[in-house]
């Protein structure tokens, strides 16, 4: 009766929160769902992989998992979740604790609710091979993840933690991070042993990568920077063949102080070795300088880029 009380009021709490966003015009669908869905992903994470394997990769559930001997993990995450959210509220202000409360108590609410679902599927899912879960933890830790930062929301947690740090003591927010999680994964090693720390490591940096691919992008064009004594046909054929534009940058020699221009242009990435081999013919000793592309809006055909 207790934890169905808990399941309303948490459910009732969400609501509210919902309504009261909805009222200020601060929140659109698709990123709600997309916080639904991220936290749904997130718990049935936690209550397949994490928690039957005493896998610790940090965060609160993470300490919920070397603390399971002492208490209930659900009721700790749910204890931790609260102290953290009037501690945010105390020290981070009003705006930080409203971008996280939502997150928050709807990883509280899936952690509670998928507990019979996630209990058929690891009787139903014979997964022998340790390093296959690792490898299916990062994925869906990653995925799951990747999908809430980019909806604009956290679920809280000991991001609270890395954010006072970071605040209070001047430290970096990245910093803090690797040193709170970094600290709650060696006290998991200390509790199940250094081989389940190792994994922890592994499992952080295929999700910390799939994060950054969702939040970020995937690279699908590159930009160059080309210094080329041949940029007249450079030029053209940028406009001709690759059907795109082109910026001209004044340069200043460092050395020799001769002046001269860069060409920056966007080509897909579909055209990247054709379009350096084409420049490296026309002159050998042309300089160029090659970055990842992830976003272009404006000033460049549609028949070169296919995602616009």
């Amino acid at each position: 009766m207790i934890k169905k009380i808990a399941y309303y009021d948490i459910f009732a709490i969400i609501i509210m929160v919902i309504i009261m966003k909805n009222k200020d015009k601060k929140i659109k669908a698709f990123k709600l769902f997309g916080l639904i869905i991220g936290a749904f992903l997130l718990a049935v994470n936690y209550n397949v992989f994490l928690l039957p394997n005493d896998l610790v990769i940090g965060g609160t559930s993470g300490l919920s998992i070397i603390f399971k001997d002492l208490i209930d993990p659900t009721i700790f995450i749910y204890i931790a979740t609260i102290i953290l959210l009037l501690l945010g509220y105390l020290l981070l202000g009003k705006e930080y604790t409203k971008k996280t409360i939502l997150g928050s108590l709807l990883f509280l609410l899936f952690v509670s609710v998928t507990k019979p679902l996630c209990n058929f599927l690891i009787s139903h899912a014979h997964l022998d091979e340790f390093i296959v879960k690792a490898i299916l933890i990062g994925i869906l830790y990653g995925i799951s993840n990747g999908i809430i930062f980019k909806s604009g929301y956290t679920t809280g947690g000991t991001d609270v933690i890395v954010n006072i740090i970071s605040k209070y003591l001047k430290v970096p927010e990245g910093q803090a991070s690797a040193y709170t999680n970094g600290i709650i994964v060696l006290l998991g090693g200390l509790s199940f042993g250094i081989a389940k720390a190792i994994y922890a490591f592994f499992v952080l940096y295929i999700s910390s990568y799939l994060i950054d691919k969702i939040v970020i992008g995937i690279s699908d064009s590159k930009v160059f920077y080309v210094y080329t004594r041949k940029s007249s046909k450079v030029k053209d054929i940028i406009l001709e063949k690759f059907k795109t534009g082109y910026t001209i940058l004044p340069t200043l020699g460092g050395y020799s102080h001769d002046k001269g221009e860069f060409i920056m242009c966007v080509v897909n990435s579909n055209d990247y070795y054709e379009f350096k081999e084409i420049v490296l013919e026309l002159d050998p000793d042309a300089f160029m300088v090659i970055n990842d592309c992830y976003d272009v809006n404006g000033g460049v055909k549609k028949k070169n880029l296919p995602f616009m």
